[in-house]
């Protein structure tokens, strides 16, 4: 689980550097946690929550948030009021599969990228700003923004070399003719394989920057000796099972507005400096 969601979340960095293309792009996404402790808690955490003597718990809680004094508190606090709603509102549903997001979307203009996700109740926004070099997460909720630290940020500076092999397997995905490629990729002395589909059938999209990008500290959905755009994509770790697929592209002409931080959104110190 530490190591998907963390992928999840900075997949948003690294999305589509366009050529020409203007519009929308949607993925699916499954995950699968496979490790036998994870999935022990998990299915504790599951009881626990759906208990109903938990679930009374909650709802004194729901109760006690609405106390007009309580209320005033958090009215002075939206960032806190938002994320304690969204957890009672996941809790209250009593299904852990719910924190785990199944589509994001990608919207892209003049090479900027603005993408959505939903994990659980807590929406993901990651703009993405080609003139800047520069990603950020927006809250939409709280009206703020923060940026995203690159690689080099981190401390990341050596790059992790995957062994990619091109297969002869092909697939037909959104009626593109796809090439399945193997990525054996040893992380920290832990093995981590990926199959990426790609096509070389759509022309105005150009995702090769995005091998030198990364979701993680070495997992990307694209890498040097690849062509194509990635459509498919199953990663395989010790934690868990994961698989993308893109099931629309549209192009279409969109909003600029879009494509810029709200001029009274306040900067703050983001989640994913903890990365």
């Amino acid at each position: 689980m530490k190591k998907l969601i963390p992928c999840f979340l900075l997949l948003l960095v690294v999305t589509a550097k366009a050529q020409n293309f203007e519009g929308t792009i949607k993925w699916s996404m499954r995950t699968e946690i496979t490790d036998p402790a994870m999935k022990a808690k998990m299915q504790e955490a599951q009881q626990k929550m759906s208990d109903p003597a938990t679930q009374a718990k909650i709802k004194e809680m729901q109760a006690k948030m609405n106390d007009p004094q309580m209320k005033a508190m958090m009215d002075k606090n939206p960032q806190m009021k938002a994320q304690m709603e969204n957890t009672m509102k996941m809790m209250q549903g009593g299904d852990m599969s719910a924190m785990m997001a199944q589509e994001f979307v990608i919207k892209v203009k003049n090479q900027n990228t603005l993408t959505k996700m939903q994990m659980g109740m807590m929406p993901v926004e990651v703009l993405y700003l080609k003139d800047k070099g520069q990603s950020y997460r927006l809250d939409r909720t709280n009206r703020t923004y923060s940026v995203i630290p690159s690689r080099s940020a981190h401390g990341e500076t050596a790059e992790v070399q995957p062994k990619v092999t091109k297969t002869s397997e092909t697939a037909k995905i959104l009626n593109y003719n796809c090439t399945k490629y193997l990525v054996e990729l040893n992380e920290h002395g832990k093995i981590m394989n990926q199959a990426i589909w790609t096509t070389t059938d759509i022309k105005d999209i150009d995702l090769k920057a995005m091998a030198k990008h990364r979701m993680g500290r070495g997992q990307a959905i694209m890498y040097e000796g690849m062509d194509g755009v990635p459509l498919r994509v199953e990663m395989s770790t010790p934690e868990g099972n994961m698989k993308m697929e893109v099931t629309e592209i549209k192009r279409e002409t969109l909003d600029g507005v879009e494509f810029v931080i709200p001029p009274d959104f306040k900067e703050t110190q983001g989640m994913f400096g903890k990365f």
